[in-house]
C-alpha cells in the first residue's frame, strides 16, 4: 500500500469514527433517523438567534408552508418551539429546545469527543507530531 492509500484508509477511519460518534449523539437524543437537512435546519435556528418562519423560508429557499411543515415536525420531536414576540404578539419565534440545540451542535460536539478519543489514545509527543503535521497541511 503507498502513501497515498495509506492516508485515504486513515481520513476515512477518522471519518468513520467521527459519524459513529455523531450517530451514537443522535440515537441518544431520540432521533437517530434525522436527515443531514433537518439538522442543518436547526442549524440555521440556533446560529440566527431570534427566527420567524418567514425569515427560515428564506434562509432555507422553502415556502412557508413548507416550513411550517417542518417546524411542526419538529415540535413533535420535541427539538423546538413557538414564542410569541413580546413587542408584537403575531410574531412568532421558533426556539430551539435543549435537545434541538444538541442536534444542532452534534457536528462540533462528535468532533470534541473525536478530539477526546486521540488524547486518550496517543502519548504527548505523538500529540506533538500530528499538530505539526496538521498545521503543515495547506
Amino acid at each position: 500500500m503507498d502513501a497515498e492509500e495509506r492516508l485515504l484508509a486513515a481520513m476515512e477511519r477518522l471519518i468513520r469514527l467521527q459519524q459513529e460518534i455523531s450517530s451514537a449523539i443522535l440515537s441518544e437524543c431520540g432521533v437517530p433517523d434525522i436527515t443531514g437537512k433537518q439538522i442543518g435546519y436547526l442549524k440555521v435556528i440556533d446560529e440566527q438567534g431570534d427566527m420567524t418562519f418567514t425569515r427560515l423560508a428564506e434562509i432555507t429557499r422553502n415556502s412557508k408552508p413548507t416550513v411550517t411543515e417542518m417546524i411542526n415536525r419538529f415540535v413533535g420531536m420535541e427539538c423546538v418551539y413557538r414564542e410569541r414576540s413580546s413587542c408584537d404578539g403575531r410574531v412568532l419565534f421558533i426556539r430551539l429546545t435543549e435537545k434541538g440545540r444538541r442536534i444542532a451542535r452534534v457536528e462540533e460536539a462528535s468532533l470534541a469527543l473525536l478530539v477526546s478519543r486521540l488524547e486518550g489514545s496517543l502519548d504527548s509527543d505523538d500529540l506533538d507530531r500530528l499538530f505539526r503535521i496538521i498545521r503543515n497541511i495547506r
